[in-house]
C-alpha cells in the first residue's frame, strides 16, 4: 500500500473517530453513525480518484466538495431530485426546508435530543465537511499536524453542548487515537524520504519531534482543557434567549429520564406518549374546579415561522401584584387561592398557576422573576419546579356574554403588539376567519363563531401531525382539518387578529381530574388553547380544540344582543391603569367598536396578505449567489490570463513592423513567456530543458507550423536567446506581432475542445498557484531569519558566558 494510500485510511479513521464524539447529543446515540460513516467513505473515496487524476492541487478540494455534496442530496432528498439523480429546483426547496426543520429543532430540543431529518442532515452534512477538511489538510497537501484543528472543532462542538462536558472523556480518547495514528503514519512518511540519516541518539534523536508533532500536542492539551471550561449551552441545542423563553418538561417517555423541553416541544412529547404520567396536584377553593386551566406561558408573538413569547422584562416577585393587564378594577371578580404540589417527574422553570394570578407564595422568592406582561413566574439561576410545592391567589372574572359583547376597543398599545401577523400569512387565514363569522358585528360574536367551526366543524383531533404553526402549516390544518391542541390554538389566534381582534396563545395545563376541588394533572394534560383580549375584562380564555378540556361558560351563553344599556364597566371609572378602561364612545356605538369600524379610532391596523415572488425567497436567492460565484470562479482563469497576455505584449508591440525603439530585454523575456504559455495552453506543455531555439523547433514539430508561423515564432526565440546569452541583444521592436502571429497558427491546429479549455481554464494559470507558494515560502523564510534573529539576541550572551566557561 502506498504512503498516500495509508494516508487517506488514517485521516478517514480520524474523523470517524472525532465524530463518534456526537453521540451523546441524541436519544438514539448511533443514529446518525451509518450516513455519517458513509460520507466519511465518500471524501475518502473522492479524495484517492480525484488525486489519481492529473489535475492541480488547488483543484481537488472544490471538486472533492462537490462530489461529497451530490451524495449528501442522493441520500436524502432523492426523491425531490430531477430523474432521481440531477439537482433541481425542487432539491434545493427539499434541503432549504430540511435545514430550517434542523435550525427549528436545534432552539427547541433539550439534550440528548431525538434523530430527526433535519438534525440528521445537519450533523451529517458537518460530519462531511469535516472529512474535506481532514483529508485536504492531512492527505493533498500533506500537513496532518494542520488536520487537528478540524478534529478539534468537531470535539469542540460536542464536548461544549453535551449535558455532561465532563463525561466526554471516554469520546476524546477515540478522537485522540485517531489523530495520534494520523500523525504517526505522516512521520513515518517524512522519515522514509530521510532513508538512514535520524536512526541515531542525542541531539540526532531530539531533531525528530519537528513542529507538527508540538502542534499535536498543544491540540491535544487544548481539547482536554477546553471542555472543562466551556459551559454546557442550556436547555436546547442553540437556545435564543428572550425569544422562547424558557422550557417545559415531563417524563412522558416512558424511559424514567426527566426532560427540559421548549414549551411545544415539551407539550407535543407528553401528548404523544403512552405513558400517562402524574405532573401535578393541586386544591382549590373555586367552585368551577373543573374550569381552571393552570398557565404557564402566552406566546404573543408570531414572528412568520411560529409563535414566540416574544420580549420580556422579568423582575423581583414582588409582594403586592400588579393589575392584570386590561381588567376594570370595578369589575366584579370571585378571589381563588390554589394550592400545588409539583411531582419530581415535572422538572420546569415555568411555575404552572390559574390566570389571573393576584399573588403567589414560594418558599424561596430569591430565586424566581415575574413577568408582567406575561404575568407568568419563572426560575433563574437553575431554579426548578420539581417537587415544589407553593400557593397561589387569582381571580376569577364573572363576566357574561352581553358584557363581553359590549366590550370596547382594544386600547393603543394592546393593538401594537397583539394584531400583528406575518406578511407571508396565506389569504386563505383571513378568507376562512371572514367567511365563519359572517354577519357577527361584535369581537365577542365572532370569537364564539371561531369556537363554533372548530369544535363543530369536522375536525379531527390527532398529535401525530407535525406540531410547527407556521403560515404554511396553519394553512394546511385548515385543509386538512387535522391536528391537535397546538394547531386549534395557533390558527384561531392568527384568525382572530386578521378579524382585529387582539390574540395570543397559552400554554399549560387543563384542570385534569378528580373529585371536587382536589384534582390530578397528568402528561395528557398539557394543553394550548388561545386568549381574546376584551377591553375591561382582559385575556379571556376560549376552548377550539374539540373533546379536550372545558368549554368557558361566558362563550356559550349567546343571548341575543339587546338595546337595554350595558352592564360593562364606565369608561369613566377611576382606574391607576389607563389601559385598563374600556374605550367605548358615544358617537360609536360598542357593537361597532371593532378596529376600523369607528371613524375616531385611534389604531387602524390593515393586514393585507403579501405573497412573496418566488425569486425573493431565500432559496432562490441563495442558488442565485452560488450561481454568480460559480461564474465568478471560473472566469477568473480567463481573465487573468488575457490580462496578464496585454500587458506583455504592450500596445507598442502589437503590429509587426511598427516603429519605435528596440524592446527592452524585459520586454522581449515577456513576449517569449508569453508565446510558451500560449503554448502550454493549447496543449504543449514547455520543456525547460531546452534551449529557445530547440524549445521552438519542438514547438513547429508538434503543433505543424507553417513556414511563416515557424519563422515567427524562430524570430522570438532568437531575440529571447541574444537577450539570455549576448552582450547588446538589439531586439527588434515587433516581436509582439511575431508572437500574435505564431499563437494564432497555434490556435487554427488545434482542436475545438483544446481551444474552449485555453479560454477557460488555461493551463498556465497554475503559475499563479506556484507564485502563491513562492510568495509564501519567502513569508516563512523571512519569518524563520526573524526569529533565529530575535533568539539569537536573547540567548547569545548565554552562549557566549557558557563558551568561556562562566
Amino acid at each position: 500500500m502506498t504512503t498516500r494510500a495509508k494516508l487517506t485510511l488514517c485521516a478517514a479513521l480520524a474523523t470517524a473517530l472525532a465524530a463518534l464524539c456526537l453521540s451523546p447529543l441524541f436519544q438514539d446515540s448511533f443514529a446518525f453513525a451509518p450516513h455519517g460513516l458513509l460520507m466519511i467513505a465518500v471524501a475518502a473515496g473522492a479524495g484517492a480518484g480525484l488525486r489519481a487524476l492529473p489535475l492541480p492541487r488547488a483543484l481537488v478540494p472544490p471538486l472533492q466538495l462537490l462530489v461529497v455534496l451530490y451524495v449528501l442530496l442522493l441520500t436524502t432528498v432523492q426523491s425531490a431530485m430531477t430523474a432521481g439523480l440531477l439537482p433541481g429546483p425542487k432539491a434545493l426547496d427539499a434541503v432549504s426546508t430540511l435545514l430550517s426543520n434542523g435550525g427549528t429543532d436545534m432552539q427547541e430540543y433539550a439534550i440528548p435530543a431525538p434523530a430527526s431529518d433535519g438534525l440528521r442532515m445537519i450533523v451529517v452534512g458537518s460530519v462531511a465537511l469535516v472529512a474535506v477538511l481532514v483529508d485536504t489538510l492531512a492527505v493533498t497537501y500533506r500537513r496532518a499536524a494542520a488536520a487537528g484543528l478540524p478534529l478539534l472543532a468537531l470535539y469542540s462542538v460536542a464536548g461544549g453542548l453535551a449535558d455532561s462536558p465532563g463525561g466526554m472523556w471516554l469520546w476524546f480518547l477515540f478522537a485522540a487515537a485517531g489523530y495520534l495514528a494520523l500523525l504517526y503514519t505522516e512521520g513515518q512518511d517524512r522519515l522514509t524520504r530521510w532513508g538512514r540519516v535520524f536512526h541515531g541518539t542525542g541531539r540526532s534523536a531530539v531533531a525528530l519531534s519537528n513542529g507538527g508533532r508540538r502542534i499535536g500536542v498543544i491540540a491535544l492539551a487544548a481539547a482536554v482543557l477546553l471542555p472543562v471550561f466551556a459551559p454546557a449551552v442550556g436547555t436546547g441545542l442553540f437556545d435564543k434567549v428572550g425569544n422562547h423563553g424558557g422550557e417545559g418538561g415531563g417524563s412522558g417517555n416512558g424511559n424514567g429520564g426527566e426532560q427540559s423541553l421548549n414549551l411545544v416541544v415539551a407539550l407535543t412529547a407528553n401528548l404523544r406518549s403512552s405513558d400517562d404520567t402524574e405532573l401535578l396536584t393541586f386544591s382549590t377553593d373555586s367552585p368551577d374546579a373543573d374550569q381552571l386551566y393552570l398557565r404557564v406561558a402566552a406566546l404573543s408573538e408570531f414572528n412568520g415561522q411560529e409563535w414566540l413569547t416574544g420580549d420580556q422584562d422579568p423582575e423581583q416577585v414582588p409582594t403586592t401584584m400588579p393589575a392584570p393587564e386590561g381588567l376594570s378594577p370595578n369589575l366584579p371578580t370571585t378571589p381563588v387561592r390554589t394550592d400545588i404540589t409539583v411531582s419530581d417527574r415535572l422538572n420546569t422553570t415555568w411555575l404552572p398557576m390559574p390566570y389571573p394570578m393576584s399573588w403567589v407564595d414560594l418558599p424561596n422568592n430569591s430565586n424566581w422573576r415575574f413577568d408582567p406582561v406575561g404575568r407568568t413566574v419563572n426560575g433563574t439561576n437553575g431554579q426548578k419546579s420539581k417537587g415544589l410545592k407553593y400557593a397561589v391567589g387569582s381571580v376569577t372574572v364573572n363576566a357574561t356574554a352581553a358584557q363581553l359583547r359590549g366590550a370596547g376597543a382594544a386600547p393603543p398599545d394592546i393593538a401594537r403588539r397583539y394584531l400583528g401577523l406575518p406578511a407571508n400569512l396565506p389569504s386563505v387565514v383571513a378568507d376562512t376567519a371572514r367567511d365563519v363569522t359572517k354577519g357577527k358585528t361584535t369581537p365577542y360574536d365572532q370569537a364564539v363563531a371561531l369556537q363554533q367551526y372548530f369544535t363543530s366543524g369536522g375536525f379531527t383531533y390527532n398529535t401525530k401531525i407535525d406540531a410547527r404553526t407556521g403560515p404554511d402549516a396553519i394553512a394546511k390544518f385548515l385543509q386538512d382539518k387535522e391536528g391537535f391542541c397546538v394547531h386549534f390554538a395557533a390558527t384561531m389566534a392568527a384568525m382572530s387578529r386578521s378579524l382585529g381582534i387582539p390574540a395570543r396563545v397559552a400554554i399549560g395545563f387543563t384542570p385534569g381530574a378528580g373529585n371536587g376541588a382536589d384534582r390530578v394533572v397528568r402528561s395528557s394534560n398539557y394543553h394550548a388553547w388561545p386568549e381574546l383580549y376584551f377591553n375591561g375584562y382582559g385575556w379571556m380564555r376560549f376552548e377550539p380544540t374539540p373533546n379536550r378540556g372545558s368549554t368557558p361558560l361566558y362563550s356559550v351563553q349567546q343571548t341575543a344582543p339587546s338595546s337595554a344599556p350595558s352592564t360593562a364597566p364606565s369608561s369613566a371609572a377611576p382606574s391607576a391603569q389607563p389601559s385598563a378602561q374600556p374605550s367605548a364612545s358615544s358617537s360609536c356605538p360598542p357593537q361597532q367598536h371593532k378596529i376600523g369600524d369607528c371613524a375616531d379610532e385611534s389604531v387602524v391596523v390593515e393586514h393585507k396578505t403579501v405573497e412573496t415572488p418566488w425569486w425573493r425567497t431565500w432559496p432562490a436567492l441563495v442558488t442565485v449567489l452560488a450561481v454568480l460565484l460559480l461564474l465568478a470562479t471560473l472566469a477568473f482563469p480567463m481573465l487573468w490570463r488575457t490580462r496578464l497576455r496585454r500587458r506583455r505584449l504592450g500596445a507598442g508591440r502589437h503590429l509587426p513592423g511598427a516603429g519605435g525603439p528596440p524592446l527592452t530585454d524585459e520586454q522581449v523575456l515577456a513576449a517569449w513567456a508569453e508565446l510558451v504559455d500560449s503554448a502550454w495552453d493549447l496543449g504543449i506543455p514547455p520543456d525547460e530543458a531546452r534551449t529557445p531555439r530547440n524549445a521552438v523547433r519542438r514547438l513547429a514539430e508538434d503543433a505543424r507550423l507553417d513556414a511563416d508561423s515557424a519563422a515567427a515564432a524562430g524570430r522570438v526565440a532568437l531575440a529571447t536567446e541574444r537577450v539570455m546569452y549576448a552582450r547588446d541583444s538589439g531586439a527588434p521592436p515587433h516581436l509582439g506581432g511575431d508572437v500574435r502571429t505564431a499563437r494564432e497558427a497555434l490556435r487554427v491546429r488545434a482542436t475545438r475542445t483544446r481551444r474552449l479549455r485555453a479560454l477557460l481554464l488555461p493551463a498556465s494559470a497554475v503559475r499563479l498557484w506556484w507564485r502563491a507558494q513562492d510568495r509564501a515560502a519567502a513569508r516563512r523564510e523571512r519569518t524563520a531569519e526573524r526569529v533565529a534573529a530575535v533568539r539569537a539576541a536573547v540567548t547569545g550572551p548565554f552562549r557566549r558566558r557558557r563558551k568561556d566557561g562562566v
